[in-house]
């Protein structure tokens, strides 16, 4: 039974309700389910489509080792930062990966709590892409310091010299939002995979593999007060992360809210930041997916449907974002600032037209015309399409609301922002890092969770029967 012959609709041709569509493959097992996950761990077995993946992250981060070195040998001159321009690519991409890595816990903690049960076949990658996401965001700002190795001053620690944070910058607020949200989605993502990774230990056949896994598994028995113990702990991580979604990015979008730059000082910025930041995490998520599900097979794991509800959820949140930028437009008219309504002609009629008007048509224009379609978002081609122009898109919106520092009050102090080879460089090897990593955990760990998916399964199929490289697991 293939995917797309999954029922949708009930006899007399009406859709079924969302609780009605099966969200796994009706013929799996407790023993197949973990077959088809657990074994492309094990087996280590993997798909072209993963070997070409993995080496092009691969060559993407020696450039990024070639950049940083000479960046750290030379200095942050070699970019093309300069005033009034003095943020440049490196806030752009710290901006731009931190709203990648919201999808993730947007996925993991909130849907848990709402207790949506096709979280479960995306849960886990999308976690683990949070944290190499935010990884690489991390890098921007350590980078952009001149003199990485002092980054530590930016916590409030005791010493003699009587450096302490200025408490009053948002940048300083960058570093608690964003420290707190890595550690907190590092040990979520890490709890929910004991359960499987002692079922990996129990299944593997190599003495390597019981070994690293039965370390990473923490003694773990399956027995009932783990279980007990498990469930009490994932739920209250899940409560803890929920409110990290929205404050992370909002004290992220305080870097410009609070400044008295134009276009910048506005209160819309917040909910406008975590807008996109969903938008463009669930445009990563369904990116990954739609390979990684053809290359593995798991299109009766990860369905059609799946795939639909992810897309219907970036139609929201593109709608989101595109109010953000007429009230943008709106306020800059009706507050008769002039300028407020000067800088905005200036994205849009000025010298960086052509970014802003890239922004326009790939986060609004191209996917809010075509993500309506139900055959469009069902479609692996025209979907990863539209994943891409978003990500694109929320890209240009960071460049174009960074590059408004060329031209403020001061007709005098105007200039023009020009990134060099090095900032490109860096850019593509943050993309490197991040696909490296991915890469490695798709080999590595289970990207679908073996126990959550059991859970889904109908009461009456039980465990199956055959032998199995998962017969062992808990």
């Amino acid at each position: 039974m293939a995917t797309a012959d999954l029922p949708t609709t009930h006899a007399d041709d009406r859709p079924l309700e969302p609780e009605m569509i099966p969200l796994v493959e009706n013929k799996h097992t407790l023993v197949s389910i973990g077959d088809a996950i657990g074994g492309v761990v094990l087996a280590g077995k993997h798909p072209r489509g993963w070997w070409i993946g993995f080496l092009a992250g691969f060559a993407m981060l020696q450039i990024l080792g070639v950049a940083v070195i000479w960046l750290l040998y030379m200095g942050v001159g070699i970019w093309g930062i300069d005033m009034p321009v003095a943020w440049g690519f490196a806030i752009i991409n710290f901006v731009w990966w931190i709203g990648i890595g919201h999808a993730g816990t947007l996925i993991s903690a909130i849907l848990l709590l709402m207790h949506q049960k096709w979280r479960t076949s995306i849960n886990r990658f999308s976690e683990a892409m949070t944290i190499f996401a935010v990884m690489c965001a991390g890098l921007f700002p350590l980078l952009h310091m001149g003199r990485p190795y002092f980054f530590y001053w930016l916590y409030p620690f005791p010493n003699v010299a009587g450096m302490w944070p200025q408490f009053r910058s948002p940048l300083t607020w960058d570093v608690f939002a964003v420290t707190t949200y890595f550690t907190v989605s590092l040990v979520f993502w890490y709890l929910g995979l004991v359960p499987d990774l002692a079922a990996l230990r129990d299944a593997a056949q190599k003495r390597w593999q019981r070994i690293f896994y039965g370390i990473l598994a923490l003694g773990w028995r399956g027995s009932a007060i783990h279980w007990r113990r498990y469930e009490k702990v994932y739920l209250i991580l899940g409560g803890i992360s929920t409110p990290l979604v929205l404050s992370v990015h909002t004290v992220v979008s305080f870097d410009f809210a609070v400044s008295i730059v134009p276009l910048w000082h506005a209160t819309i910025f917040p909910p406008f930041f975590v807008a996109g930041a969903i938008y463009s995490g669930f445009a990563m998520v369904v990116a990954l997916a739609i390979p990684i599900r053809r290359w593995y097979k798991l299109e009766h794991i990860l369905t059609d449907h799946h795939i639909d509800v992810m897309a219907k959820v970036m139609l929201a949140t593109g709608f989101l974002v595109t109010y953000g930028y007429v009230s943008e437009f709106w306020m800059a008219w009706y507050g008769h600032s002039l300028y407020e309504w000067g800088t905005t002609l200036q994205r849009m009629f000025g010298p960086y037209a052509w970014s802003y008007w890239i922004l326009i048509f790939t986060n609004c224009v191209f996917p809010l015309t075509f993500l309506w379609s139900k055959r469009i978002r069902r479609s692996a081609f025209w979907l990863e399409l539209i994943c891409i122009s978003v990500l694109i898109g929320m890209w240009f919106e960071r460049y174009v609301i960074v590059i408004t520092l060329s031209r403020d009050y001061v007709p005098s102090s105007w200039g023009r922002y020009a990134p060099t080879v090095w900032d490109y460089a860096t850019m593509i090897g943050s993309m490197g890092l991040f696909l490296t990593l991915f890469f490695l955990f798709i080999r590595y760990l289970p990207m679908i969770s073996i126990t959550e998916m059991r859970e889904l399964l109908p009461k009456k199929q039980g465990g199956g029967g055959g032998h199995s490289i998962m017969e062992n697991a808990p």
